[in-house]
């Protein structure tokens, strides 16, 4: 059978509030083409459907869009639940989707054989996924296990392990000789994450060893870490990654799917996706971000989304305002800045530093204190004055 692994959608999903629609829809109309031309018999979606527990309504659209569009190449989809999907959400419309063949668990079933899908090619039973969904305390049963902070993330790792066993059980007694696949959504030891993975229990410090994962299984399809990797274990154990640079961190990561044929064996053949937009950091002075964004070309499908950052060596009121109307009046076609911050090299540590050693802070009147800090800005003498005057101002609203 062939079979596509996928993970982490997270429809729904805004860039610094820029809205990331146009590029699901993009990578929906290639995946879509994908399953066509492979002829692709199963699609596991390992978690993160959504961005957020209550997607908006665009988000549930496009969800149902892309599902509808995939049952029309008569596939089998199978959808888990990860730590941003609301469970009772994703189940909301599950013997419905059913009907279409797409397999919805969104949180763990009272019984491990629930989780378990037969797949079927020409009426026989070829393999089996275990279809299991981002595992929450209460499903680990880790509430009353250790009073320490070390026991309770023992406790953890063994909850994830027993479900893994438990599950690999019900398939040798239900599905005995057939290969069975786990999806799962959580976090490894060992992986390389990005910024916009968002921690899992415990901070992530309850890292499961994916050598502790039932060596019945044939392959594992994770989810939750964006970049995609392999994990190490003594089975083949992937994250396929998110299919769209959901972090800066992430511009550069090769997006992948991952497509396996079982037919031929259990090590997966990475199918990279097209670049549909591109993040930029730009960085420097005011110079020589005006060079580099001037030079910018547009390659991409989307406009190329830009994070600005203003270096320099000392802190300086006059050329943050001045970065910043920049910004503000920045155009170029193909190009949107949706974020910009200024970083200086030399900060000021304390502010008996500024004021000097010798004074206390009950010593100083205000106006003291805000013409030391005035002093370490780099500044027009017209600029300070005009400063020093609103200041004043706001002092004489203070004392009426």
């Amino acid at each position: 059978m062939k079979i596509i692994h996928t993970a982490d959608w997270h429809i729904g999903k805004r860039l610094h509030k820029h809205t990331l629609y146009p590029d699901f829809d993009y990578f929906i109309q290639w995946f879509c083409q994908l399953v066509a031309d492979e002829k692709v018999e199963v699609i596991l979606i390992s978690g993160d459907i959504f961005d957020l527990a209550n997607p908006s309504a665009e988000a549930r659209q496009q969800y149902f869009n892309a599902l509808v569009s995939l049952h029309k190449l008569e596939c089998t989809i199978i959808v888990t639940g990860g730590n941003h999907d609301s469970p009772s959400m994703l189940n909301a419309p599950k013997e419905l989707l059913k009907s279409l063949n797409v397999h919805v668990i969104g949180s763990l079933p009272e019984k491990m054989e629930d989780c378990l899908i037969p797949l079927y090619k020409n009426g026989e039973i070829k393999n089996v996924v275990a279809a299991i969904p981002y595992l929450r305390d209460s499903d680990l049963h880790t509430a009353s296990q250790g009073t320490s902070y070390e026991e309770r993330l023992e406790a953890m790792r063994n909850g994830i392990s027993n479900i893994y066993k438990q599950t690999a059980e019900a398939a040798t007694n239900h599905y005995p000789d057939i290969p069975c696949i786990a999806m799962g959504h959580l976090f490894a030891a060992g992986v390389t994450t990005s910024e916009s993975e968002r921690d899992i229990q415990i901070g992530n410090k309850a890292m499961f060893n994916a050598f502790n994962f039932d060596s019945y299984f044939s392959y594992i399809a994770l989810g939750h870490i964006h970049k995609p990797q392999q994990v190490s274990s003594n089975i083949p154990t992937y994250y396929s990654g998110s299919p769209l640079a959901l972090s800066f961190s992430e511009r550069t990561d090769n997006k992948r799917v991952l497509l396996l044929d079982t037919e031929t064996g259990w090590e997966p053949k990475s199918i990279a996706i097209p670049s549909i937009r591109s993040l930029q950091l730009i960085q420097g002075d005011m110079a020589e971000i005006e060079e580099k964004l001037a030079a910018l070309e547009n390659t991409s499908e989307l406009p190329t989304l830009l994070e600005v950052e203003l270096q320099e060596e000392q802190h300086s009121t006059e050329k943050i305002l001045a970065f910043q109307a920049f910004i503000e009046s920045f155009e170029k076609e193909g190009f949107i800045i949706v974020k910009d911050r200024v970083r200086f090299a030399n900060t000021i540590d304390s502010l008996t530093e500024m004021v000097g050693s010798q004074n206390t802070l009950e010593d100083l009147t205000p106006h003291e204190v805000f013409t030391s800090l005035l002093d370490q800005e780099e500044m027009s003498e017209e600029l300070k004055k005009m400063v020093l005057a609103s200041f004043h101002e706001i002092l004489e609203s203070l004392d009426s």
